[in-house]
């Protein structure tokens, strides 16, 4: 029986006799007004679109999320998803094994995204260590400082080092007041890719007995490659103690090959799912085992991401000759435009890339900040306008310390830099021919 069929055949046992004439419509003419409507989008699926997180989900992904819509369960509780509630287990469980925590101790679930995911965590950081302040570095995600005002906790920010990384010796200072009671340590930021020193962030927080949380939320499945050769031996070792972690976010939503919304939240001692403990006197009626809305802040979550995550990761294990193929592209890539930018004679990196997010800007020696950012902006606005050589880039801003360029004339406190995501795995065959529209585009916007 294929797979619509055995879809059809219970469909056919349970659906209604004579469907509601009230919810009849015009389904053709909507969804071509739609089709038009969506054609004002940039083309996130090709490699020339670099710029944002953005990337079309896997087809088994796509697939496997449309064939649980045709149910749409819920994985609040079991009696609304108990396919789904069985597979987000198995995903947990999976994911959980990557990290390197041993799935029968530690606790975990799918959120919507990674701020839900990172609120829960630091949520769980309040109540295991209440009136104790929450640290991150300057170049975590803003997610961090925002949630602590959420959740009423105070918040410590840490300047980052050269590279975008936490200081440590920023860190183990502010450490010495006892303030602190969880760092958040990050791999992979969002606006360079940067992976905070998690060997010795944890070293320092042991000898302050402070927790640490892991916002791996776009870098975690880097995890994949940490015991080969794709990674620098800085960063792999980042990755290969991640389990010593209290808690870890990592979105499937971005290298995971999923739709949004998909993160997750994974916590080392199940323990922590007292905090979780409510009532609800008209949910939980259909097993006296622990469930996932037991164990989560948000209600209702869409089991079809469950589906297509588990899908996702039966054919692409979390193994590095499965999902870690597509991760080992993505890396290559930045490793190439990197290459590429070091023997340019108008482009010039940030930083060396960790990941696949690579910075850079057009420059010339002598020149002023200001006036970099006014030609980045130029080359930025020509990408989106030079069909058929387009290239879609995003901008960054950076300051003095991130940057090692000796040549810049700093007239202002920040300059505009150019990013580029290559998270698509297609990028690794397409970084030479966008790095040859971006240079086109530098010099034919010089100052």
């Amino acid at each position: 029986m294929t797979t619509p069929d055995r879809l059809a055949a219970w469909r056919a046992q349970w659906d209604p006799v004579d469907p509601d004439p009230v919810l009849d419509a015009d389904i053709e003419t909507v969804l071509d007004q739609l089709a038009e409507r969506l054609r004002d989008n940039y083309p996130f699926q090709h490699p020339v679109y670099a710029g944002q997180m953005l990337k079309p989900p896997h087809p088994i992904a796509a697939a496997a999320y449309a064939l649980a819509m045709e149910i749409n369960p819920n994985n609040h509780a079991l009696d609304g998803g108990p396919a789904t509630a069985a597979l987000e287990r198995e995903c947990i469980e999976a994911m959980s094994r990557m990290v390197g925590y041993q799935p029968e101790k530690a606790l975990g679930h799918l959120t919507s995204s990674g701020t839900i995911a990172n609120l829960e965590a630091l949520w769980i950081a309040r109540e295991l260590l209440p009136g104790k302040a929450i640290a991150s570095s300057a170049g975590a995600h803003y997610t961090h400082s925002r949630m602590c005002q959420v959740l009423g906790v105070p918040h410590v920010a840490i300047p980052t080092e050269r590279g975008g990384r936490l200081s440590l010796d920023r860190l183990a200072e502010a450490l010495k007041s006892g303030r602190i009671g969880t760092v958040v340590a990050t791999l992979g930021t969002t606006s360079i890719g940067a992976v905070d020193d998690l060997p010795a962030i944890l070293a320092l927080t042991q000898e302050h007995g402070v927790r640490v949380h892991v916002d791996a939320a776009y870098g975690g499945f880097f995890r994949l490659l940490a015991d080969g050769t794709g990674l620098r031996d800085d960063v792999a070792r980042a990755f290969r103690v991640m389990g010593e972690a209290d808690s870890i976010v990592i979105d499937p939503h971005k290298h995971g090959l999923q739709p949004y919304g998909c993160g997750s939240v994974l916590f080392r001692d199940a323990s922590v799912g007292r905090f979780y403990q409510h009532d609800s006197p008209y949910t939980y009626f259909t097993s006296k085992e622990l469930h996932l809305g037991e164990i989560s802040l948000e209600c209702s979550r869409a089991g079809a991401a469950a589906a297509a995550f588990w899908a996702t990761i039966q054919a692409f294990p979390l193994t590095p000759d499965g999902l870690g193929r597509v991760l080992a592209k993505s890396r290559q890539a930045s490793v190439d435009l990197a290459r590429l930018i070091d023997l340019s004679d108008v482009l010039r990196l940030v930083v060396t890339p960790e990941l696949d997010i690579v910075g850079f800007y057009p420059a010339q020696d002598g020149l002023a900040a200001s006036a970099i950012s006014e030609w980045t902006e130029r080359v930025f606005g020509a990408g989106m306008h030079t069909d058929p050589d387009a290239f879609f880039l995003a901008k960054l801003t950076v300051t003095p310390e991130q940057v090692s360029d000796a040549g810049i004339v700093w007239d202002t406190e920040r300059m505009t830099v150019l990013r580029s995501v290559l998270m698509k795995p297609e990028h690794a065959a397409f970084v030479a021919e966008l790095f040859r529209r971006v240079e086109a585009a530098t010099i034919a916007t010089a100052p």
